[in-house]
Formats: structure tokens, C-alpha cells, sequence
């Protein structure tokens, strides 16, 4: 039979019952002396159970969010919510995921003050989701963190969002080989520098050719990038790119897979001298790239190549050969094998990004087009 837990006054009742019959009469008292004795003994004791219920606990919750964007230090949103339970010199942390989780709006304004009606408003660079943190004052929050901290200690409640909960702003697209790509038109901040994202320098042309731009406006050069949204997972990549004979040191052209939902969960095949005059013009990296078995330099020579990948469960292996296809071990230009820090298949999208790296001794002089004939994917 099932028993079901006896209410917290009736407890307290079986508890005073069982005192009186046990307890003696107050001598030296009246009868009106005795019951006020017994029922402030009563009111004690039922005191006494009802302090166990704890306090609330405090809650976070978003009443205004930013779309899902591509992380960009030149573009701010409006964020906003409420507070449930907070206390007095608590304060919101916000963090908006672009790879990482980075505090918003800035790391020297990282807290959003509570106001006197329990609400809180802020700005936030854009990502692809976004977290507000109710932090004691003692908190000192980090610029950056690859997994948010939980509920303990100085951090009392915790609440994000992402995915269906975010709109979804609109895209400008383009096929190519068979894929819809979306083509960036925010400022981005990939390795090197600040960069404008101009969608007319991204196009194909009646032949099929995607061309890529590096064009000036104004003062500023503006760069190109498209991204295939969706994961295609483990598989073989191939991208055949015409001449990069003719790119200034300033140039980068980015073939990659990207995951922009955790960090380093990238690999990348980059065609570039960093802005050095002389020395290798490409390499394969897997990221983080700071890690020296990580990245492997080679010579991209003049004429079509045809740069590919291989994606297995625990390695990645690196391929460029001239033209479109091997005749011959001699037109192997480059080959490596990656059996350390490989990402697992999530939600990974293609990028090719064409854009300038900024380097005050080499910095670009003239405007830049690169063709990519095709690109091929096979499971």
C-alpha cells in the first residue's frame, strides 16, 4: 500500500500531542497561565518545522534576444530580461558563442546592472547563441571560456538560448557545384585582422566558376566568403582552384570546415604568406594552430591545383596535386596526415574566404580575384 507523507501541521500536531501527554502539569501556573505556556510552546514548534523550507531559488529569463549572427567586433544588438530572486549587489554576465563563449558587450564593461524592477538590458555582439549568468559581487568574470561555468559558488543562476529560439536572419546565396551558399555580409575578424564582408565580391559566373573578390571601397578593402549551411561529415573534400601564383602577401584564401558552435573544431587548408615577402605560401592546419605538430608549411605552385581532404574518425589526411587529378606521383605537391586533435562530425560547415591579412610591413596594394572551378564532396 502506497503511504503517503503526512503534512507538515499534522506532524507538528502528533509532536505537541504526544508532549502533552508526557509532559506533567505546570505547577505554580493558572489554567489561563497553562495555555498560553502551551500555546506559545505550540507556535515554537511549528515554527521550528516550517524553517526547513528553503529560499527560492533566483532564475534568469531573456525578453528580448538578437538573431543567430556570425561573430563580428563592428556589430552590437539589444539583449534584455528579468530576474527572479535576486539580492542586492548581484549583477548579470553575459556571454554571446562564436566558437568560443566571449563576455559582452566588452571585456572592460563585462557586468549588466539589475534594475530596481528586477530587469536588465545590455548590448551584445552577435553569435549563434547567448547566456546570462546571475553572478555575486565578488565575481570576476573571464573574457572568454570554451564551456560556461554552473550554478556554485559566486555564479547563482545560469540560462541560455540558442537554435529554434533565435530568429534566423536572411541570407544572400549563390550556387556552386551543386550547393546553395551563403554568402557573409557582416564584419568578420578572422586571424590577422578586421574585415569587411562585401556580398558583390562573391559570384558565378555563366561557366559555373565561383569567383571570389578582394576589392577596395572607399579607403577600406572589402573580402568574400561563402559557407555551405549544413554538416556533410566524415568524407572526402576537394576543391580545384585556378592560379594563386599572383596573391600579395596580404592575401589569405581559406578552404575549411568550420564549427562555429565550439572551439577548435576547424581544419583548413590556408594559401597565404602572412604577409611575409618570401618563404611557403600554404599549409594544412589543424586548430588550434598555435600547436606546432598542428600546422605543416608547403610551396602551392604556379597553375591549377586541386586541394583535398579526407576526414576519418581520428585522422584527416592532406592532399595537393596539380591540375584536377593525379597522372603521375610527381604531380603529388603536398600530402600529410593529421591522427591528433581531429574533430568529430556536429554541425561543421564548408567556408571558403578570401581576405586580407593585415601586415604593416606587406600590406595589400591591389585588388584580388580568385577562381575555384569546382568543389566535390563523397562519403
Amino acid at each position: 500500500m502506497t503511504r503517503f507523507a503526512p503534512s507538515r501541521k499534522r506532524v507538528c500536531r502528533r509532536r505537541f500531542d504526544r508532549w502533552n501527554l508526557k509532559t506533567p502539569t505546570l505547577g505554580g501556573l493558572s489554567g489561563l497561565g497553562r495555555e498560553r505556556a502551551l500555546l506559545l510552546f505550540f507556535c515554537i514548534l511549528l515554527s521550528g518545522c516550517g524553517s526547513r523550507q528553503s529560499d527560492p531559488k533566483p532564475s534568469i529569463e531573456f525578453t528580448q534576444l538578437p538573431p543567430v549572427g556570425q561573430g563580428s567586433p563592428d556589430l552590437l544588438d539589444t539583449i534584455e530580461g528579468r530576474v527572479t530572486g535576486a539580492r542586492p549587489g548581484q549583477r548579470i554576465v553575459l556571454f554571446a558563442r562564436s566558437g568560443a563563449w566571449w563576455v559582452q558587450p566588452l571585456a572592460e564593461q563585462p557586468f549588466t546592472a539589475i534594475q530596481a524592477d528586477s530587469t536588465w538590458k545590455n548590448s551584445t555582439h552577435p553569435g549563434n547563441a547567448y547566456a546570462a549568468l546571475l553572478v555575486d559581487p565578488e565575481y570576476s568574470p573571464p573574457l572568454t571560456v570554451n564551456v560556461l561555468p554552473q550554478t556554485g559558488g559566486a555564479v547563482r543562476a545560469v540560462a541560455t538560448v540558442e537554435g529554434p529560439m533565435l530568429a534566423q536572419p536572411a541570407h544572400k546565396t549563390l550556387h556552386f557545384s551543386g550547393y546553395e551558399w551563403e554568402i557573409r555580409q557582416t564584419v568578420g575578424k578572422p586571424p590577422g585582422s578586421r574585415n569587411l564582408y562585401n556580398p558583390a565580391n562573391a559570384w558565378v559566373d555563366k561557366g559555373g566558376l565561383l569567383h571570389l573578390r578582394i576589392a577596395k571601397n572607399g579607403t577600406e578593402w572589402t573580402s568574400a566568403e561563402v559557407d555551405l549551411p549544413r554538416s556533410l561529415g566524415y568524407g572526402s573534400y576537394r576543391f580545384v582552384v585556378y592560379d594563386i601564383s599572383h596573391l600579395e602577401p596580404a592575401v589569405v584564401l581559406n578552404l575549411s570546415t568550420w564549427d562555429d558552435f565550439g572551439p577548435y573544431r576547424e581544419m583548413d587548408i590556408e594559401i597565404s604568406r602572412w604577409g611575409e615577402p618570401t618563404g611557403k605560401n600554404a599549409q594544412y592546419v589543424v586548430q588550434p594552430y598555435y600547436i606546432p605538430a598542428n600546422v605543416v608549411r608547403f610551396i602551392a605552385p604556379t597553375g591549377s591545383l586541386a586541394y583535398s581532404f579526407v576526414w576519418e574518425p581520428g585522422r584527416v589526411s592532406f592532399t595537393t596535386i596539380r591540375g584536377s587529378g593525379p597522372r603521375s606521383k610527381s604531380d603529388v605537391v603536398a600530402a600529410h596526415v593529421f591522427t591528433s586533435g581531429i574533430p568529430s562530425p556536429g554541425r561543421e560547415s564548408v567556408r571558403m574566404n578570401l581576405y586580407v591579412f593585415d601586415n604593416k610591413r606587406s600590406p595589400l596594394h591591389h585588388e584580388v580575384e580568385v577562381i575555384i572551378e569546382k568543389f566535390e564532396y563523397l562519403p
